[in-house]
């Protein structure tokens, strides 16, 4: 098994999140470990959040399993039940199918990080909780529109 040249495997920031929902992924930055490694049938990330950063907006995903765990700092994870710090070594899952919208925030002054590990599938939908959203994933890439599918509107994404 080839053992991983952290240092070069680059880093990537931004979001593939519509219009003005982008600007909060300000802060967050991922290493594709998995891709950097060959994997096709999971990914693995090292997601790095700077200060007051986040993962994603809270989010659940209907086919695809997720798996977490900190490697560095501490991070507060933000679910349907409220509030939970997270620091180095603390694990949470989150089954696909399961309406639990999540994601983690630095609310340190120190940046924060953890090992995201995640199933691949051909395709995937994704509801977002805090908003009128969700995200359609197939070869064409992604598709965000309102839970019922029709358009996001410009108060949504600021186009």
């Amino acid at each position: 098994m080839p053992k991983l040249d952290l240092s070069q495997i680059p880093f990537k920031g931004g979001s593939t999140y519509p219009g003005k929902l982008a600007d909060a992924m300000a802060g967050r930055t991922s290493q594709r470990l998995g891709d950097a490694g060959g994997l096709s049938q999971y990914g693995v990330n090292l997601v790095c959040l700077a200060p007051g950063a986040m993962s994603s907006l809270r989010h659940y995903h209907m086919e695809q399993d997720e798996f977490v765990m900190v490697t560095e700092g501490t991070c507060t994870l933000i679910d349907d039940h409220g509030e939970h710090p997270m620091q180095v070594g603390d694990c949470a899952t989150f089954p696909a199918g399961e309406a639990n919208g999540h994601h983690l925030v630095n609310k340190t002054e120190a940046p924060a990080v953890f090992l995201v590990v995640g199933t691949r599938t051909e395709t995937e939908t994704g509801y977002y909780s805090d908003l009128d959203m969700k995200v359609s994933m197939d070869a064409a890439g992604y598709t965000f529109t309102r839970k019922d599918g029709s358009p996001l509107t410009v108060d949504q994404i600021g186009e």
